[in-house]
C-alpha cells in the first residue's frame, strides 16, 4: 500500500498570490501551477483510487454506502464512455481492490477544459452564483481562459454540492433517494453512483421507457416527490427533461444537475422551475397520463421553496 503523501502525477501546488491586473493574475496563476510528471500508476488498472485525494468535504454524505470502495489500495479501471456532451463526458469506472471481491461501478463525469466549446447558454444558470474572489468573478464574466476554467469548476462543484444536499434531505425525509449518490469531487471530475446493471449496462432514460398507465402513474408520483425535495432545498433542476431522468428497476433517478438553479437567488428561478414542470408534464400527458395540472404543481413547488407563485 502506498503512503498518503506519495507523489502523484498531476498533483497541483498553488500559492495564493494575486496581482492587481487580471491578465497578470492569470499569467501568474498559470506559471505557479507545478506538475509532478513522475508517474505513479498501479501494476494493474489505469490509476490508483483518487479517494484519498479528496478532502472530507469533497466526499459524499456519511455514512458512506456499504457498496462504495474507500480502501486506499483500490485501483480505478476505465470501462468505456457512457455519455458524451459539449460540456462533459461521462465514463464508466470500476474501482476495486486487487485480489479481493471488493469492487463497485462508478460514473465519472469529467467537465471539459476551456479549449472546448462549453455551456454556451450558461449565463442564465450562473445568475446568483459568485466566487469569493472578485478577480475570479471578473474573469468568469469576461470568459477569459482562466474564467472558463473557473466556470467549469463551478459547474462541477454545483453538481456535486446539489447531489450531496439532495441525498441528505431525502434521508431526513425518509424517502428513497432520487439522485445518484455523490461519491467525491476532484477538480472538474465528479464521481457518482453508477445507475445500471452489474455488467455495466446503463439504465434507460425515461424517454425510452414503455409502460402501462399504472407504471406511468407510479413514475409520475416518484417524479413529483423528487421535484418536491428539490424545491424544499430551494432548487430547480434547470434543464429537466425525459432525457436526463433514468429508470432502473422501477426506480426513477434524476441526473445531470450542473445547471441546478437556486430558485430564490436566481432572478429567473421561477421560470426555470415552471419550465421543468412543463417539460415533464408534457411528456407524461403525451404518453396517456391524464389529470396533470402544471400550474397547480408549479405553485406547490414554489411554496415548498418558500416563494409565492
Amino acid at each position: 500500500m502506498r503512503e498518503h503523501d506519495f507523489p502523484r502525477a498531476g498533483r497541483v501546488n498553488r500559492r495564493n498570490r494575486f496581482d492587481d491586473d487580471e491578465l497578470t493574475f492569470e499569467k501568474s496563476y498559470a506559471e505557479e501551477v507545478e506538475w509532478d510528471e513522475t508517474p505513479d500508476k498501479p501494476e494493474f488498472g489505469d490509476r490508483w483510487s483518487t479517494w484519498d485525494l479528496s478532502t472530507p468535504t469533497e466526499r459524499g454524505p456519511s455514512p458512506h454506502p456499504d457498496w462504495l470502495v474507500t480502501e486506499l489500495a483500490a485501483v480505478d479501471v476505465e470501462r468505456g464512455v457512457l455519455k458524451t456532451g459539449k460540456e462533459a463526458d461521462v465514463f464508466l469506472l470500476h474501482r476495486h481492490v486487487p485480489g479481493t471481491d471488493r469492487g463497485c461501478l462508478l460514473a465519472a463525469k469529467r467537465y471539459r477544459s476551456h479549449d472546448h466549446r462549453m455551456f454556451h447558454r450558461d449565463s442564465g444558470y450562473l445568475e446568483g452564483r459568485r466566487d469569493k474572489e472578485s478577480r475570479v468573478n471578473r474573469a468568469m464574466a469576461n470568459r477569459s481562459a482562466f474564467g472558463k476554467e473557473a466556470i467549469a469548476g463551478q459547474w462541477a462543484a454545483a453538481e456535486f454540492g446539489a447531489l450531496a444536499r439532495l441525498w441528505e434531505i431525502a434521508k431526513q425525509l425518509d424517502v428513497a433517494p432520487f439522485t445518484p449518490y455523490p461519491v467525491q469531487i476532484l477538480g472538474t471530475e465528479v464521481l457518482q453512483e453508477f445507475i445500471g446493471a452489474p455488467d455495466g449496462t446503463a439504465a434507460p432514460r425515461l424517454a425510452q421507457v414503455r409502460t402501462d398507465e399504472a407504471g406511468l402513474a407510479d413514475l409520475w408520483a416518484q417524479l413529483v416527490l423528487g421535484l418536491t425535495v428539490l424545491a424544499r432545498a430551494g432548487y430547480a433542476h434547470g434543464d429537466l427533461s425525459p432525457y436526463n431522468i433514468l429508470v432502473h428497476e422501477g426506480r426513477l433517478v434524476i441526473i445531470d444537475l450542473p445547471q441546478i438553479v437556486d430558485v430564490v437567488a436566481n432572478p429567473q428561478g421561477k421560470r426555470f422551475l415552471a419550465r421543468d414542470v412543463h417539460n415533464v408534464a408534457t411528456w407524461f400527458t403525451a404518453r396517456g397520463l391524464s389529470g396533470l395540472d402544471e400550474a397547480a404543481l408549479t405553485a406547490e413547488l414554489l411554496a415548498e421553496a418558500g416563494m409565492r407563485s
